[in-house]
């Protein structure tokens, strides 16, 4: 089993609230991945609608505060984008090499995880099993983001490492925890 933490950074040209932090921890237990998102801070000044009764697959949740990864085989240019939003919905995208061939990945009929509001911020957690993409024995690459938009409409775009001029979640070199 591999274990790490993370904290995330946003992007530089971006306004950025002081007050907010987003860290958290990764994990690999055979092809079982667990990612734990912990955001602090005020979290009045965030836009998230309440939790939904009937969570689904929704598209686009990355207009709204969203919590992200991004998993690559190590030397495949082929990758997947898993979006989380705090309100109970969720998406896989699949693509064959940067942002090209993007496909809703079917493999996935659902992505159960939970969100807990806290005194002091929000947590949310997923389990997922990935052998309906890769192979236990494959080394993946991992990209851990945030997009949190704010009441007054301004978005915010966090990551481990920001690597383009501009945000830019997709940018292979930004997959940078392996397990």
């Amino acid at each position: 089993m591999s274990n790490q933490t993370f904290s995330l950074q946003p992007f530089p040209s971006t306004e950025s609230f002081p007050n907010l932090k987003i860290t958290g921890n990764l994990s690999r237990n055979a092809n079982q991945l667990t990612i734990c998102y912990n955001l602090g801070g005020d979290l009045k000044e965030i836009a998230i609608a309440s939790p939904s009764n009937a969570p689904s697959r929704k598209y686009e949740l990355w207009e709204d505060t969203c919590f992200e990864f991004f998993l690559g085989i190590k030397d495949s240019q082929r990758y997947w984008e898993f979006n989380l939003s705090p309100v109970g919905h969720w998406n896989v995208y699949g693509f064959d090499e940067y942002r090209q061939g993007m496909q809703e990945e079917t493999a996935f009929e659902k992505l159960p995880f939970s969100v807990q509001n806290q005194a002091d911020g929000l947590a949310l957690v997923l389990d997922v099993d990935l052998d309906k993409i890769i192979s236990a024995e494959q080394e993946i690459e991992v990209a851990i983001t945030t997009v949190i938009k704010h009441r007054d409409g301004e978005v915010t775009y966090w990551a481990l490492t920001h690597q383009g001029a501009e945000a830019d979640f997709h940018l292979r070199n930004s997959f940078i925890l392996r397990l």
